[in-house]
């Protein structure tokens, strides 16, 4: 299993607003900015998430986005879910992947299973909280994500 950029750019972008979550709507010129991320790629991915219900815009002079609840109701698991689809490493454990020919005498589909809860546990367990606290952590604060 690969996170593509755009999981990758999207989480980040989530960071983002979480780290300026009490400032109001926030700018995606600004975020693409402090992320040095194209803002056309970040349209894309922002009308995802806002698809997904996970952030809210608003027009104008003071518009931009801002997340629809608080950090710590996210997860990481939420938002590559919403970007990248199933996290599942092999399409036989997905749940409209069908049934493999081979399902009944599998052994391997138990080493695929252990990956896909290891991966399940740790993105799921991960909040945008817990991604605003080791952001202040490292380098004071400092830190570029």
């Amino acid at each position: 299993m690969r996170i593509s950029t755009k999981g990758r750019y999207a989480t980040r972008l989530m960071l983002d607003l979480a780290l300026h979550y009490d400032c109001g709507f926030i700018p995606l010129k600004a975020v693409a900015q402090r992320q040095n991320i194209s803002d056309k790629y970040l349209e894309q991915i922002i009308t995802q998430l806002s698809r997904a219900g996970f952030v809210r815009s608003a027009r104008g002079a003071q518009g931009g986005y801002q997340l629809t609840k608080r950090p710590e109701k996210y997860t990481v698991g939420d938002i590559l879910r919403t970007t990248e689809g199933s996290l599942s490493p092999v399409s036989c454990l997905e749940a409209n992947g069908g049934t493999c020919e081979m399902a009944p005498t599998c052994v391997t589909v138990e080493v695929w299973q252990q990956i896909e809860d290891a991966v399940n546990s740790v993105v799921d367990h991960i909040t945008l909280a817990d991604l605003v606290k080791r952001y202040h952590e490292k380098a004071g604060g400092d830190y570029v994500i």
